[in-house]
């Protein structure tokens, strides 16, 4: 009988007792900063193909075997140097006849002119008729023409001989040497001797967009383009193992019209190239320095890659978080550049954003002392 009582009492006990509802966990710590605005730089790159400052074709200006081969391949020449010999001795043998025609020639005249000085006192004695001495004058003159023609020939003569030396006519570097010894060579051989290129400078050429050459115009003070380069800041040359060329260069030209085919404008920029490092056919990046004004900077830190498109968490009212998107137009350092999306002002989450869903309500910190940010944006208390 007590033993029903006890289990009575107890059961009565449990059935009266309340339900014990579970603790609500306090909100997560989060690092927060406050989106600010600032000047930024941003470089953007442009796909450039390379070339000397002066890129010469050699070819030969007469026919002939190909004697001797001065130079060689990648060798680096002076102007005026000798690369190739063409057998001179057709061209000695032109050169001789034609000094032979000369001296005919001018001895024609001499004799010419004996007949004129002849038949001049006859002709003021009346001893011969006036047409003789007219005749001597015209078969003088005919003389003089011909000794000129003769001395033509000569100078072209020598001319031609001269050719039979191939010779740079710029400094720099030789290219392939497709033509070799005995080769039989002609001004109409579809490929040349060989190529020159003057790399002391090289020229590196890239073209901008309708739109991106409107930016850029807008960026810089000056009411002519002219103006306009002279106020362009350095511009870097990227290669193609992404390695940064040490000098900078200058945009010194602009293409005087559109490609009508691409809607895009050529630019030229130079860069020094003393020690040889770079030659004609390379190919690189431009890049180009843009300021922007009152930039929002974003950290990169504080945003996350979903679908092609980036995010950033806010703080809203309540201290709850919201997923936005934002529109990034370029990088500054370790920021984005974002157009639209955020302001100064707003409050984004920092970091530990892959534990965060949306409407989750946070508490708010600010960053560690050691966290890597811009001067646009301050840590939120």
């Amino acid at each position: 009988m007590k033993l029903l009582s006890s289990l009575t009492l107890i059961l009565f006990l449990f059935g009266c007792s309340e339900p014990q509802t579970p603790a609500t966990p306090p909100p997560p710590s989060v690092e927060v900063v406050t989106i600010g605005s600032a000047l930024a730089t941003t470089g953007n790159e442009y796909t450039a193909s390379l070339q000397g400052k002066t890129d010469v074709e050699i070819r030969p200006q007469v026919d002939g075997f190909l004697e001797t081969v001065l130079v060689d391949e990648g060798a680096f020449v002076h102007a005026g140097q000798v690369l190739f010999r063409i057998n001179s001795q057709p061209f000695q043998e032109q050169l001789n006849s034609a000094a032979a025609s000369l001296q005919a020639a001018e001895a024609a005249t001499t004799n010419a002119q004996l007949e004129i000085d002849k038949l001049t006192p006859l002709v003021e004695n009346k001893v011969v008729a006036d047409y003789q001495l007219k005749a001597a004058k015209a078969a003088y003159k005919i003389a003089v023409a011909n000794a000129s023609q003769a001395k033509a020939n000569l100078s072209a003569a020598r001319i031609r001989l001269g050719y039979t030396l191939v010779k740079a006519p710029v400094s720099g570097y030789i290219g392939r040497l497709p033509k070799k010894r005995g080769s039989l060579v002609a001004p109409t051989d579809p490929e040349p001797l060989t190529q020159i290129s003057d790399v002391h400078q090289v020229y590196a050429y890239f073209s901008l967009s309708e739109t991106d050459f409107i930016h850029f115009k807008s960026q810089y003070p000056g009411s002519t383009l002219n103006d306009k380069l002279q106020q362009l800041p350095p511009v870097s040359l990227v290669l193609a193992d992404n390695t940064v060329y040490p000098q900078t260069g200058k945009i010194d030209m602009v293409d005087g019209q559109f490609d009508k085919n691409t809607g895009a404008i050529t630019l030229r920029a130079i860069f020094p190239n003393a020690q040889g490092l770079l030659r004609s056919g390379n190919t690189g990046k431009v890049r180009l320095q843009q300021q922007h004004t009152d930039a929002i900077l974003v950290p990169q830190t504080a945003t996350i890659d979903v679908q092609d498109k980036i995010f950033v968490y806010t703080v809203v009212d309540s201290n709850k978080v919201a997923k936005q998107p934002v529109q990034v137009i370029g990088k500054s350092g370790s920021n984005y550049i974002v157009k639209d999306g955020v302001k100064p002002g707003d409050r984004i989450v920092f970091s530990g954003l892959d534990r965060l869903i949306e409407g989750t309500v946070i508490k708010p910190e600010p960053i560690k002392a050691n966290a890597q940010l811009s001067l646009a944006t301050a840590p939120t208390q």
